[in-house]
């Protein structure tokens, strides 16, 4: 073992035309240590991993590896050193077993021509029970599995590939309480091992729960470094905004107004979600904004899907209750498949579900598309290089951004957003709850479901809990706290 750190880069740069995305980084992690990132979207930490993984090349620096050069010539050389990547959007594939995504792209074979699958399922039992997980099985098929399990096949993924550094970029983002916890004692068994981790999350509070030390990026600069107990959480995030943050969750004064949707013993017909929600009733008033806790898989996104007219409905009644009929907008918690267009540029990701005020004579004017772009890039604060940059170029908090500035766009009057901060940094979160008490003031009516109960309780009018699809009254938030929340969440209990 050598004396220096596991993992040490100096004086990183990239730039990608005139963007310094990196400005001579330094980053060092020590031998079986829990090393935070942190940093504001946009701050550099996503090409910093990149670089790191072999994704992308540096322009300038130096990486070493257990004190010897590291320079990846590509991801499969990073792996091949025992580099790696737990992305926050799962790179499985649902068709296949446990057992075969493990091992994708480098199958053990008999003879060089077959799969030797009871080699495959031996091993991957292995990393299974060295995570303290044997109750999933090598050869389930990864789409029966919940979003922990699938988190920790990646960390399987990770183990059978001897990897002495992993990199998990915002794990918990998708993951229940239980899951969480579940994933903090298998970061401690992989400390124990050597394994060194790089932890990307926004939640301050798991940071200091689940990290030893931590780098704080800004602007594409190293800013800050230290022991994750020794620094106050108030000091880390003037770190990574570059000012104090005097309100985490700032107070829009709003009112709440006549109903404008109301839905009557929704219940889903049965399909690929299941039959939730279960006949869920409940009244939402312009001026407000409702909150929906739960666990994960409890309903909440199949209730706005539902509202929304994605989901087949099997009995109940959605009422639309003003004319003419308002607007309504859903923010999906899944940017990748369903809020953006990776490929396409900004402008038409905030545009194309409202093009009709950028339109003469049935022909899109693209420098009105342009400036719709812009503005609402302006009002968010989305890190890009212009309106004409791909979304899937961007971060994964500015892409979150670039969801929420389309249905902004849209004028929707009833606005359903599904973990509408996921993925965003502290300073953008606080932002983007000023932006939703404006909305509501503006008369707006906003429904929210969020795993994250802090927001919730910061930022709604009224909560109401889902337990196993049945959704229960709702209290104004005041009347909540957070134990009793979690408490009817699980037990589905008004507690």
């Amino acid at each position: 073992m050598s004396a220096g750190p596991r993992l040490r880069m100096r004086g990183v740069r990239k730039s990608f035309g005139g963007v310094h995305a990196l400005r001579g980084v330094d980053l060092e992690v020590a031998y079986g240590e829990a090393h935070a990132l942190i940093g504001e979207n946009g701050a550099g930490k996503s090409t910093l991993m990149k670089i790191l993984s072999g994704a992308l090349a540096p322009d300038a620096g130096i990486m070493e590896l257990d004190g010897a050069a590291y320079a990846p010539a590509g991801p499969a050389a990073a792996r091949s050193a025992g580099v790696a990547m737990i992305y926050q959007e799962l790179n499985l594939a649902p068709h296949l077993s446990v057992a075969e995504n493990v091992f994708l792209g480098r199958e053990p074979r008999r003879g060089g021509l077959r799969l030797d699958r009871a080699a495959m399922r031996a091993e991957v039992g292995r990393a299974l029970a060295l995570l303290a997980h044997e109750d999933i099985r090598p050869d389930a098929r990864v789409s029966e599995l919940g979003p922990g399990p699938r988190q920790l096949v990646e960390v399987a993924r990770a183990l059978i590939g001897r990897a002495r550094v992993i990199v998990m970029d915002e794990p918990t983002s998708s993951l229940a309480r239980s899951d969480v916890e579940r994933l903090f004692a298998v970061v401690k068994r992989l400390k124990a091992e050597g394994v060194s981790v790089i932890y990307i999350s926004h939640f301050l509070e798991e940071v200091r729960e689940v990290a030893d030390r931590f780098t704080v990026l800004r602007d594409g600069e190293t800013v800050g470094l230290g022991a994750v107990a020794a620094v106050p959480t108030a000091e880390i995030i003037r770190m990574m905004v570059g000012r104090e943050l005097a309100v985490a969750y700032p107070c829009v004064p709003h009112a709440r107004g006549a109903a404008i949707l109301e839905a009557q013993a929704l219940t889903g017909a049965g399909g690929p979600r299941g039959d939730l929600p279960r006949a869920a009733t409940f009244t939402l008033h312009r001026g407000e904004i409702l909150g929906i806790a739960g666990l994960v898989g409890a309903g909440r996104t199949e209730l706005l899907r539902a509202l929304h007219g994605l989901d087949p409905v099997r009995s109940g009644a959605v009422r639309l209750c003003c004319v003419p009929p308002p607007r309504v907008g859903l923010l999906s918690e899944d940017r990748k498949l369903e809020g953006l267009a990776l490929a396409l540029p900004i402008a038409d990701n905030v545009t194309l579900s409202h093009l009709r005020p950028l339109t003469r004579w049935g022909r899109l004017d693209r420098r009105a598309q342009a400036a719709a772009a812009a503005r609402w890039s302006a009002e968010l604060g989305i890190k890009c290089v212009g309106p004409a940059q791909t979304a899937g170029a961007l971060s994964g908090g500015n892409q979150q951004k670039v969801a929420f500035a389309r249905l902004l766009h849209e004028e929707a009057d009833v606005l359903l957003l599904d973990e509408p901060t996921r993925g965003v940094d502290v300073g953008s979160k606080a932002e983007i709850y000023r932006l939703m008490g404006r909305l509501a003031a503006q008369g707006k009516a906003l429904l929210v479901v969020s795993s994250y109960i802090p927001e919730l309780l910061g930022v709604c009018d009224r909560i109401a809990v889902m337990h196993r699809g049945v959704l229960g009254p709702s209290r104004p938030a005041s009347g909540w706290t957070a134990d009793s929340l979690l408490d009817a969440a699980t037990r589905g209990e008004a507690a």
